[in-house]
């Protein structure tokens, strides 16, 4: 049964789709790790996508590989160890510490990294509000992406390109970090694996 937090997701963001039931091995993997409601959630609604692909709840697993290659040289190398727990339709990655329980954001399209400085390294005394204040709050818009007219892209990429499959985003050809310009005209549905490895080499 959704409690209050996931109810108010849900009403924010819309019933899940592309979903996928989370095996058990997978909830006795990051038992410890990530926080005990997450992983309820994920045995309540599976890993899968909302408001039409423009957020997904994912396996940290698959997803490792790119996390330890943006994180790579960065000042939360070393902080804690991050699992992703969810992406956004155009490839920002939502992680979760292990050690002090805080999120992080990798914005790959722009290259940075954000965290809260006063609290990337202060121990969450509650991990499980943590995770259910962040799912509770949130809107669409703020996982969308702004054009460079301040104008939100999701529902026109959405109506233009068409639905993402489990692996792929959207991305802009050229790449913001090499110059190119945030507008409708440049975004092109891509393979998410390839697409944020050929950003971080861009940004390096």
């Amino acid at each position: 049964m959704k409690d209050a937090f996931l109810e108010m997701f849900i009403e924010a963001m819309g019933e899940p789709a592309h979903q996928r039931p989370v095996p058990a091995e997978s909830i006795a993997q990051y038992r410890g790790r990530l926080p005990d409601k997450l992983l309820e959630y994920w045995q309540e609604q599976g890993w899968g996508s909302y408001a039409d692909g423009l957020f997904w709840l994912v396996n940290p697993h698959d997803y490792q590989h790119l996390l330890d290659m943006w994180l790579q040289g960065t000042e939360f190398e070393k902080l804690d160890t991050y699992h992703v727990i969810g992406r956004t339709a155009f490839g920002d990655l939502y992680a979760w510490g292990e050690t002090y329980g805080r999120k992080l954001i990798v914005l790959c399209a722009y290259n940075r990294v954000y965290a809260m400085s006063s609290e990337k390294n202060v121990p969450c005394s509650n991990p499980d509000l943590e995770l259910q204040s962040f799912l509770s709050m949130v809107e669409r818009e703020d996982f969308d992406m702004e054009d460079a007219d301040g104008e939100f892209l999701f529902e026109r990429a959405l109506q233009a390109l068409g639905p993402l499959g489990e692996q792929e985003l959207y991305g802009f050809e050229p790449a913001l970090v090499m110059g190119g310009k945030a507008v409708l005209g440049n975004l092109r549905k891509l393979q998410l694996d390839v697409h944020l490895t050929i950003l971080r080499q861009f940004g390096r």
